[in-house]
């Protein structure tokens, strides 16, 4: 028997784990992607023959979320019926046809650059397509991490994919700056309210025509990479057992946790998956009232508006880089993001879930 099998191996470990991370890059990078596109996108279909009107561009700048909860409503599903790893790979495909649609939705069906009513339901509809993976990814990567990673490992190998979702948004808000520069936005923005631009007038015109489709083309390199990676990785533990491989599942087991303990894990699950009764509230409806609310003050504080439109705000209020600004922002992001995963295992023994609950909620009803 090999120093592995009887120890394990981290690097194998780690190595899945950050595949099924890339997951949750992609789910912060579609989430973003319009922050900088939209003024672009704004602009063009303003062009058409068509009266696009700013609850139109609300929509479209929106319509991701219609994708989000189709996918969020799918995801245990398909997880359950098609397992962790091949739904992962759905979303993967969805979320790169959905970035090669967004940058030509013309495909087939319309002449490229001739903004129309129906092109602005196809580029939706791939907006759509990307949101269902956002969905898939928000439910399944998670669920992947926790089910492969030991359990003195599980949450800080879990708390890795929060920080990749905000780690895509700022690689995108980089992204979109590297593409249009940080002067290109205002000048979009007084064009598309009729006014004579001459500065900057050729870089803004570009940029309506196709710096927001190397915007969304841009997520083709993550999404393709995720697909294929994600073919590399083993499925998990759990699902093997459930599909009736359980020799599957032990030689998974073994490569990450060495061959006695991964007996000893093998057995725990073959116990839990064999019970065939499961209460909600077995922890007290307390503990699922209060994680479902979190995650709903999450939006209405109206985090959202800002991921989509930060650029725009800052360029509303006379700011010179407003795509500079919202790097600075997607920066802060990050730190918080690692603040919070490096103190909630800090805040207090058996009882720091409940005083994390308890800040969280204080800071919510504060904001």
């Amino acid at each position: 028997m090999s120093n592995t099998d009887q120890k394990g191996s981290k690097a194998y470990l780690y190595s899945i784990v950050l595949v099924a991370v890339i997951g949750g890059l992609l789910f912060g990078y579609d989430t973003a992607v319009i922050n900088g596109a939209e003024k672009g996108l704004q602009a063009f279909f303003m062009q058409g023959g068509f009266n696009y009107t700013n609850f139109m561009h609300g929509i479209t700048c929106s319509s991701a979320l219609i994708g989000c909860v189709i996918g969020s409503a799918l995801s245990g599903l398909l997880a359950s019926r098609l397992g962790r790893k091949r739904s992962l790979f759905i979303a993967g495909l969805c979320f790169f046809f959905s970035a090669a649609g967004s940058f030509y939705p013309e495909f087939l069906f319309f002449s490229k650059g001739q903004a129309s009513v129906g092109l602005l339901v196809a580029f939706n509809l791939y907006r759509i397509l990307g949101g269902i993976g956002v969905g898939m990814a928000s439910a399944i990567c998670p669920m992947y991490i926790a089910e492969v990673a030991p359990s003195n490992m599980r949450g800080k190998l879990v708390s890795w994919n929060q920080f990749a979702i905000i780690f895509g948004q700022l690689v995108v808000y980089f992204v979109s700056y590297v593409i249009v520069g940080s002067h290109v936005i205002p000048a979009i923005e007084r064009m598309a309210d009729g006014m004579n631009v001459v500065a900057n007038a050729a870089e803004a015109q570009w940029s309506i025509e196709q710096g927001w489709r190397l915007m969304f083309v841009s997520e083709c390199v993550p999404a393709g990479l995720f697909a294929l990676l994600i073919l590399l990785v083993p499925e998990t533990p759990r699902y093997l057992v459930m599909s009736g491989k359980p020799e599957k599942a032990l030689q998974v087991l073994t490569r990450i946790n060495g061959a006695a303990k991964a007996a000893e894990i093998l057995r725990d699950i073959e116990a839990t998956t064999a019970e065939k009764k499961e209460r909600l509230f077995t922890y007290g409806f307390m503990v699922v009232f209060i994680g479902i609310m979190l995650s709903v003050f999450q939006q209405v504080v109206g985090i959202n508006a800002v991921l989509y439109y930060s650029t725009t705000i800052f360029a509303s209020m006379g700011m010179e880089n407003p795509m500079v600004n919202t790097v600075v922002m997607g920066v802060v992001n990050i730190l918080f993001t690692l603040i919070a995963i490096f103190t909630v295992e800090k805040l207090g023994g058996a009882c720091s879930r409940r005083k994390f609950w308890k800040a969280s909620l204080h800071g919510v009803y504060r904001t």
